[in-house]
């Protein structure tokens, strides 16, 4: 990672940390674990690479700070819920999460549920909240957009499929369908958010759509290389857990060398999407070598 980019990551989620704070207050009354449990699952750092892009594609368009951090901020919440409900027993069963016990594990499941139901229900509070844009119709257009994203045909769509796919013939235009809707679509909203904010171009639009592709991709293919070559103490969760339950991924259908190779080349694709942005782009740029390299 260049100093650039870690210097940007790490002032952009200070401000998220700062956002969130304030739109996840701690109440008092009988209610208030709910809240503890919401704010245990979005606050306890992470990569925040989802916040991340929606500010910078922010800053390509010149949008308000302020309206951008709040676009972030719900997408980290939508993106928060996902772990909490993704880390349950009944789904892929985790204990740590970021380092630290799992959100149920903390709390008890049943809290681990409500607090995502909490989190997500509360993004698109944010999102069609007035203080989030002027313009009705971009709200309108944020949350339908994250709606999918998140929805039956996005992330919970694919988390379905990925419950299943120990039991799955999966290839690799089936493995990529599956990653594109579990972790690409998020991403891709991502990215969009700062063009809905901005009123971008439509090229422009498509410019960052293209980038967001190949970017979730590249992201997921790192994921599953880092679960089948990394360690725990590394990724800050469990590791091998793919292989164990038998599941089809990027590694195992193409090999550890030509999955790397892969996500390098989508990688250098991501990059060249971002041409029509000039020297604007570069943070983004820097964004995609890193996301092939990391090593958590």
């Amino acid at each position: 990672m260049t100093p650039a980019l870690e210097t940007a990551l790490k002032a952009d989620a200070e401000r998220l940390a700062a956002a969130l704070d304030v739109l996840l207050p701690e109440v008092p009354g009988p209610e208030r674990r709910l809240f503890d449990a919401m704010r245990y699952a979005t606050l306890g750092g992470g990569k925040r690479l989802r916040p991340f892009l929606v500010l910078e594609t922010s800053r390509l368009f010149r949008v308000d700070p302020a309206c951008a951090i709040r676009a972030a901020a719900a997408l980290e919440m939508v993106h928060c819920y996902s772990l909490a409900h993704d880390d349950l027993p009944a789904m892929d069963d985790d204990d740590m999460r970021r380092g630290r016990p799992t959100t149920h594990k903390a709390f008890d499941e049943a809290t681990a549920i409500l607090a995502g139901d909490g989190l997500l229900t509360s993004a698109f509070e944010v999102l069609a909240d007035p203080l989030t844009h002027g313009d009705a119709k971009v709200r309108s257009d944020l949350v339908l957009a994250l709606a999918r994203a998140a929805g039956p045909e996005g992330m919970v769509g694919g988390q379905m499929i990925d419950l299943q796919a120990a039991g799955l013939a999966m290839d690799i235009g089936a493995i990529t369908r599956l990653q594109r809707m579990k972790t690409g679509a998020l991403i891709a909203f991502a990215c969009e958010a700062g063009a809905l904010l901005g009123h971008a171009a439509p090229q422009l639009h498509e410019a960052l759509r293209g980038y967001a592709h190949d970017l979730g991709l590249a992201f997921q293919i790192t994921d599953d290389l880092l679960d089948a070559e990394g360690s725990a103490a590394e990724a800050g969760k469990a590791v091998g857990k793919d292989a164990a339950r038998g599941k089809a991924t990027f590694v195992s259908l193409l090999g550890a060398e030509r999955a790397r190779s892969q996500a390098r080349l989508l990688g250098d694709q991501a990059i060249r999407h971002l041409a029509p942005f000039g020297a604007a782009g570069d943070r983004l740029a820097d964004l995609a070598r890193w996301v092939v390299d990391r090593r958590a």
